[in-house]
């Protein structure tokens, strides 16, 4: 994927995954994808402290690895999909649209950057920047029924060439349940460069949450912690083993306290003074 050397041990030991790693298999890759979800949080703090993301690998891997930060779906899956390179994946980039939630449509091609990987004749999703309605696990791309992964339930739905990433939100009511669009995608191979339009896009337009919020998020093993502009949410998910909701608290936040929950609770720590940021965001008047 790219000429540039990776310390592989070290970008394993920053997500905190200790298994063996003799040959690529599912047990693998599957721990590989959750412990990056559960080290490496989701967020857009670079662009709100005077940054501006470049789509460089080897200056995502010092920003994730050395730095100790996170990233948007831009820097974080195209270094999952640069690990599972090297430890022996067959690895593809694939493109995805997001389904916008206050418009009820879909963002442009490249919106989304997703990885692919081919395994023993089957094919997986793999996504660790997509934030708080992501699956923790891949998903398999040779089924179109139901894949629950805890409290929640995923599938992929295809239609006319397009796959379709759904799922029931908080919920798991089997078949007979709500449906809900996260975003859609082809399996048509993608090079990082690709998104570069995009990435600057998101840093820029009053269209995209993360110009329009500054946020950061990371998966707990029961739960989800988020920051947005002056709240810090807590999400706390039932157990498997007993039936219940999932539970939110928000904590309210002064300015001086920003920078000590991020270094607290995310492990991030910036260069520069963070300007927080929570404004409404502006319909695209481009609909997909």
């Amino acid at each position: 994927m790219t000429s540039a050397q990776m310390d592989v041990e070290k970008y394993l030991s920053r997500i905190g995954f200790a298994g063996p790693v003799a040959a690529p298999n599912l047990d693998v890759l599957r721990s590989v994808h959750i412990s990056h979800l559960l080290s490496v949080p989701f967020e857009d703090l670079t662009q709100h402290s005077g940054g501006r993301v470049q789509l460089e690998l080897p200056l995502l891997y010092n920003k994730v690895v050395n730095q100790r930060r996170g990233g948007f779906c831009y820097e974080n899956n195209s270094l999952l999909s640069w690990l599972l390179s090297e430890l022996g994946f067959q690895v593809t980039l694939l493109s995805g649209q997001v389904k916008n939630f206050i418009t009820g449509c879909y963002g442009p091609p490249f919106d989304h950057l997703i990885v692919m990987v081919s395994l023993d004749g089957q094919r997986w999703l793999c996504d660790v920047g997509f934030g708080s309605s992501g699956f923790s696990a891949p998903l398999s791309l040779e089924t179109s029924g139901p894949q629950v992964q805890g409290h929640r339930v995923y599938r992929i739905r295809k239609e006319t060439g397009m796959y379709f990433l759904e799922w029931q939100k908080e919920e798991n009511r089997g078949l007979d349940g709500e449906w809900t669009n996260i975003y859609k995608f082809t399996l048509e191979s993608r090079c990082l460069e690709d998104f570069t339009e995009m990435c600057q896009y998101h840093q820029t337009s009053p269209h995209s949450i993360f110009f329009c919020k500054s946020l950061c998020t990371i998966l707990k093993p029961n739960g989800r912690l988020a920051y947005i502009g002056h709240r810090l949410i807590t999400t706390t998910f039932p157990t498997v083993e007993a039936e219940g909701r999932v539970e939110t608290t928000i904590r309210e936040l002064e300015d001086e306290e920003i920078p000590g929950v991020l270094a607290e609770k995310f492990g991030i720590v910036l260069k520069s003074p963070l300007i927080p940021k929570d404004e409404a965001i502006t319909p695209s008047p481009v609909m997909y």
